[in-house]
C-alpha cells in the first residue's frame, strides 16, 4: 500500500474526516448529536473558561493540620506524596542527588534514614540544602531523635516498637520537639509491634496497629504535644485498610498512609493502589508513600498517578491508549511507548490520546488536548477536538511531540488553557 501524504484539513469536521480516511464500514451508525436533528450541524462554543474540576469521591476527612516544613499536612491541605532515600545519609552528595531527582519526579517530602552516628552528623546540611522537607527515621536509638530535632529535621518519624524504653523518653521528646517546632510522625509497622501486643492479640491485627499507635499519642498528649501524624502500616492491603478506618474512627490526627513491604513494582503498585484507593475514596488520607523493591522515584510517579487519577492532584501530563485488539490496524503498543518517552518530562497538563482503530478513537482524540486516531496506515491528528491534519503512520509520533510541544508553549505563554472558539460539527 503507497504511503499516505500529509494532508491539511483546516475546516472538515472530525467525524465526516475520519470517516473519509478510515473508511468506516456501513454498520458503524452514527447517532445524531445530542439536542440537534439528524442532518443538522451542532455547534459548541468554548470559552476558554477552565473546566470545572470533578467532584472529589469523598468528602475529606476532619484533622488537625501540621506543619512538615512549608508542606501543610491534614486539614484542608492537599494530600502530599512521600518517599524515602536508598543512598547512605552520611553520603551527603548522594542523598542530595537523590532528593533532586525526587522532586524532580513530583514529591513533596522526603525521609531519610539514621541508623549511624555519621547519618546524624550529616543531617544539618541535608536539612538545610534539601529542596523539599527532610524527615528523619529513627529506630532502635532514641539519642537519634534528638539529633534530628536539633539539626533542624521539618519532622522526625519514630518507630515506638523497636526504639529502646521510647515510653521513658516521650517526656523528653516530646519537650525538645515542642521548643523546635518540629512534629513527631508515630509510624507503628506489623513488622516491630511491641511485644506486648503480639501477647494480646496473637498478631498484628487492625486492632493491635491502632492501640499501639494510640497509646504513644496519649503519652505524648500527657505532656501538651499534639504536632502529630500517624501510620499503622502492614504488608497486607486489608489489614491496613482496616486500620486506618478504625484509626480515622478513633482519632483526628493526620494519617499517613503506607502498604509496607508491598513488594516489587508490579505487586507493590497494586497492592498500594487497591489500599490508597479504597482508604482515599472514602477521604481517609493525608500523605502518601508508595513502597517498591525499586528506584524511589518510581514510587514517586506511582502515587502522583494515584493521587491525578482520584482527582486530588492536578493532572500533568496523561497518555490515554487503547488495550488494542483485532481492530487495530498500528501497532498501538509501541505507538503509546514512543509518545510516553517523547514527552517524558512535560510539566504542563495535557492529556494525550493514542488510538489505534474506528470504534473508540475518533471519540477519544476528540476528548483529548492532542490526540490520533490511527488506521488504514494513517494517522488523524485531532487538537482540542479539531482535526488539523493527516500524516502517514510512520510520523504519527514525531508529529503528537511537535504538537505538544506547541502546546505547551502557548500554555506557558498565555498562562491559561484555551481561547474562545466555536467549532460545528455536522
Amino acid at each position: 500500500m503507497a504511503e499516505a501524504t500529509e494532508t491539511e484539513h483546516p475546516d472538515t469536521p472530525p467525524g465526516a474526516a475520519v470517516r473519509a480516511l478510515l473508511h468506516e464500514s456501513d454498520d458503524i451508525k452514527c447517532r445524531p448529536p445530542s439536542g440537534g436533528r439528524r442532518g443538522e450541524p451542532s455547534v459548541t462554543i468554548d470559552l476558554g473558561i477552565p473546566a470545572t474540576p470533578p467532584r472529589p469521591l469523598a468528602t475529606r476527612r476532619k484533622t488537625r493540620q501540621i506543619m512538615v516544613g512549608n508542606v501543610p499536612v491534614g486539614g484542608d491541605a492537599p494530600v502530599s506524596v512521600q518517599s524515602m532515600t536508598t543512598t547512605r545519609t552520611s553520603d551527603i552528595n548522594a542523598t542530595l542527588q537523590q532528593i533532586a531527582e525526587l522532586t524532580a519526579s513530583g514529591c513533596q517530602i522526603v525521609r531519610v534514614a539514621v541508623p549511624t552516628n555519621e547519618d546524624a552528623d550529616a543531617l544539618p546540611i541535608i536539612a538545610r540544602k534539601s529542596q523539599i522537607p527532610v524527615i528523619a527515621d529513627i529506630h532502635f536509638q532514641p539519642k537519634y531523635v534528638f539529633a534530628a530535632i536539633d539539626a533542624g529535621c521539618a519532622a522526625v518519624r519514630v518507630n515506638p516498637g523497636n526504639i529502646k524504653k521510647f515510653d521513658d523518653k516521650v517526656a523528653e521528646i516530646a519537650k525538645a520537639a515542642s521548643e523546635a517546632g518540629t512534629p513527631i510522625r508515630i509510624g507503628v509497622n506489623a513488622g516491630s509491634l511491641d511485644k506486648r501486643l503480639l501477647a494480646k492479640y496473637g498478631k498484628a491485627t487492625p486492632e493491635a496497629l491502632v492501640e499501639s499507635a494510640l497509646w504513644e499519642c496519649s503519652l505524648f498528649e500527657e505532656h501538651g504535644f499534639r504536632d502529630i501524624k500517624i501510620s499503622v502500616k502492614h504488608n497486607d492491603p486489608v489489614v491496613m485498610v482496616n486500620a486506618y478506618r478504625l484509626l480515622s474512627q478513633a482519632c483526628d490526627y493526620p494519617l499517613h498512609l503506607g502498604v509496607t513491604e508491598a513488594g516489587p513494582a508490579f505487586q507493590g503498585t497494586i497492592k498500594s493502589s487497591v489500599a490508597f484507593g479504597a482508604l482515599l475514596s472514602e477521604g481517609i488520607g493525608d500523605t502518601i508513600r508508595v513502597s517498591l523493591s525499586a528506584p524511589p522515584a518510581e514510587e514517586v510517579k506511582v502515587g502522583a498517578q494515584i493521587l491525578e487519577s482520584l482527582g486530588l492532584r492536578e493532572r500533568g501530563l496523561e497518555i490515554v491508549s487503547c488495550p488494542s485488539c483485532g481492530r487495530a490496524q498500528v501497532d498501538v503498543y509501541t505507538l503509546a511507548e514512543e509518545v510516553t518517552a517523547g514527552l517524558e518530562g512535560l510539566e504542563v497538563p495535557l492529556r494525550v490520546a493514542v488510538m489505534g482503530c474506528v470504534v473508540n478513537g475518533p471519540g477519544e482524540a476528540r476528548e483529548a488536548d492532542l490526540g490520533v486516531a490511527s488506521g488504514n496506515g494513517k494517522g488523524q491528528i485531532f487538537v482540542k477536538g479539531e482535526v488539523i491534519k493527516t500524516v502517514p503512520e510512520s510520523k504519527i509520533v514525531e508529529t503528537l511531540i511537535e504538537e505538544a510541544m506547541r502546546i505547551a508553549e502557548e500554555m506557558g505563554e498565555a498562562g491559561v488553557e484555551g481561547e474562545p472558539s466555536v467549532s460545528v460539527a455536522s
